[in-house]
Order: C-alpha cells, then structure tokens, then sequence
C-alpha cells in the first residue's frame, strides 16, 4: 500500500473534522507530511487544510525558516501561520521548547479542529527508551499516543507507523527540500543522543529494534488502557457521595482507596491525578502513604506540582489555585439586596432580614464563639469539630459578624441563629457553592 493510501487510512476517523492544521517545522518529517496531504487534496474531499509554524527563537539561523516555510506553502496552495513564543529556560531546554510549541498549537486551535504532527515510527522507538533510561512506568512506557485531546480539537500522529527512511526516501523521489536543524547534530540533548550514539548501535546488532520497539510501546498502550479501566472501576466506588455535597472540587472516600491493594490505589490516584496535575515520581508518592496513614486528627498534605492533596472528613481532596491560599481580611458593608464580592474568595449573598446592626464578614482567626439558641455560648472550633467540616474549609468559611457578635457560618444550619439565608460562591475555578441558612 502507497504511503498516500496509508495515511488516508490513518485519517479516515477525522475526515469530518472542520480543518486539518499541520505542526509544520520545515524538517523532512513535517515537510513529507505536508507534501502528502496536499497531494491527497487532489483526489480526495477531505477538511480544509492549513498549516502553523512556531518559530521558538532559540538560535539565529532559525530566522530564516519562516521564510522557508512560507515558500514551501505557497507553492502547495497551503494556508501558514507563524507564531513567535518564548521559551522560557529551565532545567530542561527541549522540554520547555515542546511545552511552548504545544501551547501555541492549542491556542490556535478552534472546536473539532485536528492538529496533525509528523512524530514517527523511529521517534517513538527513541521516546520510549529515552522513558525507559528515566525509570517509567507503563503510562509513559506507552509512548505518544496516536491520538489525544488538545484545547478545543484533537493532536493527531498518523505517521507512527511509518519509518524515517520511507519519509526521507519519498521525499528524495519527489525533490522535496527542507530544514536541517544544526541543533539536531548536538548530542548534549537526551533525544539527540539516543538518535546519534545509541539507535545507531542498536540497529547495527538488532535492523529492526525500531520497528520492535514502537510494537513494544503499543503492547503497552494496551496495557495502560487496561490500567485505566481498572481505574475507572475503583473510582466509581470512591467517587460516593461525602457528608458534605456542596464541597464539589475533586475528592474521593479515602476508605474506599484503603480497601485496595497499595498498587490499586497508585493506579487509581494516578488516573485521577492525570487531568488535575504532573504524576508524582516513585519518590513522591511516599506522600500518599504519609497522608492516607495518618492518624484520624492529624492534618496531612501530598503537596504535588500544581496544587494539594488534602484529608478531612473521611476522604482525599484536590485544592489548587486560590485554595491554596486563605483570605484574611475583613469586609463590612453586606446587605440583603446586592452581592458582596470577597477579595480572593468569591462572593456572598445575603437573604433574608435580620434585626439592625452593622453587617461584617470575618474569617476564622482563633477563639472564635457564637450563642445557639437552646445551647448557649459555644466554642466554633468544638462546633466545626463536631460537625466534621475538613479542616482546609474552615479558614475560607465566611463569618458573619453583627455589631461585633458572631451570628452565623455559611452553609452550616445547625448554627442558626436568625431567619436569614447567607449563599457563598467561591471563585469560579473552585467549582463550588456553599449554602448556609440560619432562621
């Protein structure tokens, strides 16, 4: 079968898609790629087709490849945009550089559109070693997938089973021309030197370890899916609803994780973890058996890279964004007919009609109390603790104050002191509502 007809197969599920947009470098693979789809153009009706090149800016002769780029889509009747980012430095150049490009590519991309990248065979054979050398696990063993969700479209690989050679020989045939990265040929980077110094000797005792290898990665993509189905069967046990529904930011019953295997729980974790924030590296999960091991008062935190895993309440809770951070500072002026915006904490609404007096909202600085009607005068923190209310809430639960007299706490009517309603929306990005009533 022609490398045409093999590519149109790998497509076929997406030929319904808006627009096809090409990740187009001007290297051999993107450019035979490109070369490809402008052929099948031709004789096939397939989506719009355009192509974006991100130009990093990391070295001068990369100056003149938007030119180049251009030049090449012009003469194929192909749409190009150049976007320009910065890449910010770190320990990991090439990483910072592909975490750039993609960020680029998502922003770009509009709904149901379909980025397509040159990625092939041989590339995922390096991927896969380079992440074995890091000591992976099967999730990363698995290789680039062929395809995945990116911003509002999908990524697409249709090339990963094809091998550089044929690329590099389709495009002799045909006179292609295209850019020859000099940073390709440095073999201080990971990649360049699992390309330059290892396949070679690979391929030299094994011709055809590249082609077993990325079956290797497929065996384990299966194997993964398998893993992620598990999963999804362990968390339809641990997602059961808690005591506290109007908590609604991600959170599992932490006695349903321990009644799992260690591995069942990192699987189940890893899975739930994989869309919140970068997986923990096998040291870093000696987080999870801190926390899921400590004592029933404690109150433990898995600190992860972008944001925390919390306990209360009998179950685990993902915070990030403005949860990592509790607000402070008071704010007066609350009234029944307009909401009252809480500085790096939503907003409140009062309903309802009290007696007179000065309203003020107030966060939990220590020693707090409050009179129940048939209880008398009652310590808040013995209250909250009663009430099992997670110890990371109660430093956001707003406190509504009276002439100095604390006479309320949102969403929790065994408090009730009048007949008023305070409604409390925490910021957007924390996906919750808590409701507090006092009659």
């Amino acid at each position: 079968m022609s490398l045409e007809s093999r590519l149109l197969v790998e497509l076929q599920p997406w030929r319904t898609a808006p627009r096809w947009c090409v990740g187009f470098s001007g290297g051999l693979d993107s450019t035979v790629l490109l070369h490809l789809l402008a052929r099948l153009s031709t004789q096939e009706t397939l989506p719009t087709i355009s192509a974006i090149h991100v130009h990093h800016g990391l070295q001068p002769v990369a100056d003149g490849w938007p030119a180049h780029c251009r030049s090449v889509c012009d003469g194929l009747g192909i749409a190009l945009k150049v976007v320009h980012v910065r890449v910010d430095s770190g320990p990991s150049l090439e990483r910072a550089a592909r975490e750039a490009r993609y960020a680029a590519f998502n922003k770009h991309l509009s709904t149901a559109d379909v980025l397509l990248t040159a990625q092939h065979r041989d590339d995922q054979a390096e991927t896969l070693l380079f992440r074995l050398l890091r000591g992976a696990g099967v999730r990363g063993l698995a290789g680039m997938p062929a395809m995945r969700a990116l911003g509002e479209g999908r990524l697409v690989r249709p090339l990963l089973n094809v091998g550089r050679d044929e690329l590099e020989g389709y495009a002799r045939e045909r006179g292609l021309v295209w850019i020859e990265d000099p940073s390709n040929q440095c073999t201080d980077y990971a990649r360049n030197y699992i390309r330059r110094r290892v396949m070679p000797v690979l391929l030299e005792r094994w011709p055809k370890a590249s082609g077993n290898m990325a079956r290797a990665a497929t065996h384990l993509s299966e194997a993964q899916e398998l893993l992620n189905d598990l999963a999804e069967i362990d968390l339809s046990q641990a997602n059961v609803s808690g005591r506290y529904p109007w908590l609604a930011m991600p959170n599992l019953s932490l006695a349903s994780l321990k009644a799992l295997s260690p591995a069942r729980q990192r699987n189940t974790l890893r899975h739930w973890l994989a869309d919140l924030t970068a997986l923990p590296d096998s040291d870093h999960w000696a987080g999870w058996d801190a926390l899921r091991d400590a004592a029933s008062d404690a109150a433990p935190v898995w600190r992860l890279a972008s944001g925390e895993v919390h306990r209360g309440a009998e179950r685990i809770w993902w915070l990030s964004g403005p949860w990592l951070a509790a607000p402070s500072e008071a704010i007066d002026g609350l009234r029944s007919d307009r909401d009252l915006q809480l500085p790096g904490n939503g907003r409140l609404q009062l309903k309802g009609q009290g007696g007179a007096g000065a309203f003020q909202v107030r966060y939990r600085q220590g020693g707090e109390s409050l009179t129940l009607p048939g209880r008398g005068r009652r310590d808040l923190k013995r209250l909250l603790n009663e009430a099992g209310v997670p110890g990371f809430v109660r430093s956001r639960l707003p406190l509504l104050y009276r002439d100095g007299e604390l006479i309320a706490v949102a969403n929790l009517p065994q408090f009730d002191v009048e007949e008023m309603s305070l409604i409390w929306t925490p910021p957007a990005d924390t996906r919750f509502e808590l409701v507090g009533s006092f009659k």
